[in-house]
């Protein structure tokens, strides 16, 4: 059990400061302010050019088959929490975190116009996922209980009862693409993703089960 308090310490959302592991982003008040001051206004103007890829109202795609090619999921964005999407579009930005396409678009992005994109993103609702069929029961544990053999802290410590994100760097995992949610587990388990502030999901991926990644997966794609 002290073992369990003292994660449950190291997972606790902190005042990230530059140069921490996982991001170069200082979130001082002139920070949170910038993203709180965000103007949704601009911001949806500026999604236009995300629709093709995030959908007309940040729903995300699934995993689709073009040309006998397999596309991986696209995550929705809509409902996100705003301090979270404006880290995420930093850390392209800086090379904290890397991807095919973000990479380079994130270099056009300047800060403010990541806190007005995080803005109108976040009010926008939730999309409307489902997932037929599914028996949540080992998903909920998880998210309610976790496990403490395996010092694994449950998911609503960080993520909130419902999925909707804590605090400053912790995303809304409600409503979330299933085949999005399910890799990104699986690149934080891996190492590939490493932009987490004190590798804290890299700690809990790595104790999760594939299984396990994806009952998650499913039971959080279908809250709103």
């Amino acid at each position: 059990m002290a073992r369990l308090f003292i994660l449950l310490a190291l997972l606790n959302p902190l005042i990230a400061v530059a140069g921490d592991s996982g991001s170069q982003i200082a979130w001082t008040q002139d920070t949170i302010q910038k993203v709180k001051s965000g103007s949704a206004e601009r911001g949806k103007n500026l999604a236009e050019t995300c629709k093709p890829c995030h959908g007309l109202r940040g729903e995300g795609t699934n995993v689709e088959i073009k040309d006998g090619e397999t596309l991986p999921a696209i995550p929705a964005l809509a409902g996100q929490n705003p301090f979270y999407m404006f880290k995420q579009l930093r850390d392209y930005y800086n090379g904290d975190r890397l991807h095919e396409s973000m990479s380079s678009i994130a270099k056009g992005i300047s800060e403010e116009d990541a806190a007005d994109l995080s803005i109108w993103f976040s009010s926008l609702a939730l999309p409307i996922q489902e997932a037929d069929n599914q028996d949540f029961k080992k998903a909920k544990t998880m998210v309610s209980q976790g496990d403490g053999k395996r010092i694994l802290p449950p998911c609503f410590t960080c993520h909130g009862a419902d999925g909707q994100g804590e605090k400053i760097d912790i995303p809304s995992l409600a409503g979330q693409r299933s085949d999005y949610f399910e890799r990104t587990l699986m690149q934080y388990r891996s190492g590939e993703r490493h932009n987490d502030i004190y590798s804290r999901m890299r700690l809990i991926a790595k104790q999760l089960t594939k299984a396990e990644i994806k009952d998650l997966a499913y039971y959080y794609q279908q809250l709103r």
